[in-house]
């Protein structure tokens, strides 16, 4: 090599060795270097880091030597400003010649014989290749795990702060054990130890994920909006109880006023054929509600939460059933009423027509009357009487309106 040719050789080897030595500090500092560096590795992954960190240990060495190179050229050109042949020979042959020295180790056993070697050199250029080439494998082993940790980490954390908080509010909530609880708890811990020690193990195609964790974080949510309405349960309990007395108060109301008509309907309706409406509803309630309190004073939410829905369904079917049965017993008393009240409202406009002193039409007005206004009544013949009246009166208003 020319002078300028050693000058520019050299300059470009420190520009190269610069390089390499901020991206291996960078590597060396990179967060997935320092958690692989940290954990108490198993399985894939430690097999992988540890081959990583063999290729890692072989690179600084590699650099190290090739440090070595190029420190000896600096030193022999800046002996003369004007180095003689020989000078630029040796320096030739440390620029580009194999003057970096591979560690021990460093020659690959298939490049290697019985007797050796044990050793070979390179030049500067392969060296940068060698590193360029080990730095590469260890970036990528590295990123590899920063992502398996990334994707599996936040979701495991957050299982896990779920958890916490579910068993948190289950034992606040009653104290008791809770089996299915235990054994998510337990299976969390099983998954936290294989993603913190062998996330890679979790990789499949390229994408890092367990649906043995899917379903323990499905599991724990359904479980922690169970407990979220257990507490609101218990935070409006006083509000639950006051609804549910309500409820009970009217369904005993109902029962009383279905119990009237039905014994109504049976003294004013000639075969009523009702069956007899239900008793002890409103009682049945409130021996529930009792059973609710003892399951308060024994902070046992869970169980009550449970029971108090069970109750709000029992008290609502309570109630309906208890107006089914007032419906219908009230059903042919308001049918009476109804028919004396169109009787009625037919005999005023046969009075408008000028037909009240029409004889037949007093005739059935008379016989409806009775029918209706005597008990017990005979409600189907009062309906066809009232029936009969009316047709009599279109009658004789057709009539009358045909007359020239």
């Amino acid at each position: 090599m020319s002078r300028e040719g050693v000058d520019h050789a050299l300059r470009a080897l420190r520009a190269e060795r610069d390089r390499i030595s901020e991206s291996l500090l960078e590597l060396e500092d990179h967060h997935g270097s320092r958690l692989l560096r940290g954990a108490r590795l198993t399985g894939e992954t430690w097999r992988r880091w540890d081959e990583a960190q063999a290729r890692l240990t072989l690179l600084w060495r590699v650099f190290d030597a090739y440090q070595r190179v190029l420190d000896e050229a600096t030193e022999l050109r800046e002996r003369s400003a004007r180095p003689g042949p020989a000078d630029l020979a040796e320096l030739t042959g440390l620029l580009a010649g194999l003057s970096v020295e591979l560690p021990d180790g460093g020659v690959p056993l298939e490049a290697r014989t019985l007797l050796g070697p044990r050793e070979r050199r390179i030049r500067p250029d392969e060296a940068a290749g060698m590193m360029s080439d080990a730095y590469a494998f260890v970036a990528a082993e590295i990123a590899a795990a920063d992502a398996a940790w990334t994707a599996l980490l936040v979701p495991l954390e957050e299982a896990e702060r779920n958890w916490r908080e579910v068993a948190r509010l289950a034992h606040e909530l009653d104290g008791a054990r809770h089996p299915e609880l235990d054994r998510l708890g337990r299976e969390l811990t099983a998954l936290g130890r294989v993603v913190r020690t062998d996330p890679l193990s979790l990789v499949r195609d390229g994408r890092p994920g367990t649906p043995r964790l899917d379903r323990v974080r499905a599991a724990l949510a359904a479980r922690r909006d169970e407990l979220a309405g257990v507490a609101r349960v218990r935070d409006g309990y006083p509000e639950l109880v006051e609804r549910l007395a309500a409820v009970a108060a009217e369904v005993r109301d109902t029962e009383r006023r279905a119990h009237a008509a039905y014994t109504d309907a049976l003294q004013k309706i000639d075969s009523p054929r009702l069956p007899e409406p239900a008793s002890g509803l409103a009682a049945g309630l409130h021996d529930r509600l009792a059973a609710l309190e003892r399951l308060r004073e024994a902070g046992r939410w869970v169980e009550l939460a449970g029971r108090a829905a069970e109750l709000e369904r029992a008290a609502d079917d309570a109630l309906e059933r208890a107006r089914g049965d007032l419906r219908l017993s009230r059903g042919l008393l308001d049918r009476r009423g109804e028919l004396r009240g169109r009787l009625e409202a037919y005999r005023a406009k046969a009075a408008r027509l000028g037909l009240a002193e029409d004889d037949g039409l007093t005739a059935r007005y008379r016989e409806a009357r009775e029918l209706l206004w005597t008990a017990p009544c005979e409600l189907r013949a009062a309906t066809a009487a009232v029936a009969e009246y009316q047709r009599a009166i279109r009658m004789s208003e057709s009539e009358a309106g045909s007359r020239p």
